[in-house]
């Protein structure tokens, strides 16, 4: 885990619009919330990915920001060795223990904002995607820096890191625990999202960061149309129960 993650406490504060690089809450599309309506998740672990629901109303994101162990019910936990599923009634998990979560609420996509191509690579984890900043968001004038512990990412896909002809999950969305990042490729300076992470820089240009030491292809994003399940990392799994 990097050092230096601060301690999360209630919503993103508010900034001038062009200082704050991710979108947040005040510029997505505010969706209906049922009472008590439980949110199917994917949480991808270091592991493995746990397949579950969440019984809390409201946006998965507000349930990560919210600081508590997020507990999944009805939960399978997909180990990513292959080994078969283990169903479990109760699971609870750190919010470091999170490096990736994906749900099935219509997570909120902020609006009226410029898409970056990116890719992360999280614990065994590679994803790409796109990434929202504000428009005229300029890394070097920015003053602001992001809250929370998650990043949002679109038209995601993940792989493993060691095996990237594999598996792959597609997803629209998924939220990305941005201080368990190692890596990260993008077309400007995102350093401080992602504090302790090799910053690469793509579109021509090379490695900036301390500790890089070649050249990368450019990140790219995923065109996900129908979403793929956690269970695509798996070599050969056992059917996953009804959540």
């Amino acid at each position: 885990m990097n050092a230096g993650r601060p301690v999360t406490n209630g919503p993103p504060a508010t900034v001038r619009t062009g200082d704050a690089g991710e979108a947040t809450e005040a510029q997505t599309r505010v969706q209906p919330e049922g009472p008590g309506m439980p949110i199917r998740v994917e949480i991808y672990g270091t592991t493995g990915v746990v397949i579950g629901v969440v019984a809390r109303a409201g946006r998965l994101r507000a349930v990560l920001e919210s600081g508590a162990d997020l507990v999944v019910e009805r939960a399978a936990w997909h180990p990513l060795d292959g080994s078969p599923p283990r169903p479990q009634d109760e699971l609870t998990m750190s919010l470091d223990d999170i490096l990736v979560a994906v749900s099935d609420d219509g997570d909120d996509i902020p609006v009226h904002v410029q898409w970056h191509d990116i890719a992360v690579d999280v614990g065994p984890y590679h994803v790409t995607g796109e990434m929202a900043t504000m428009p005229g968001f300029d890394p070097g004038r920015a003053l602001a820096r992001p809250t929370g512990e998650f990043v949002v990412l679109k038209d995601v896909r993940i792989t493993l890191a060691g095996d990237p002809d594999g598996g792959a999950v597609a997803q629209s969305a998924a939220h990305v625990n941005r201080y368990m990042v190692d890596r990260v490729e993008a077309d400007m300076m995102l350093g401080f999202f992602f504090p302790g992470a090799t910053m690469v820089l793509t579109a021509g240009h090379e490695h900036v960061a301390a500790g890089a030491s070649a050249a990368s292809a450019p990140a790219s994003s995923a065109q996900a149309a129908d979403p793929v399940p956690a269970t695509a990392l798996v070599a050969d799994p056992a059917p996953t129960p009804p959540v």
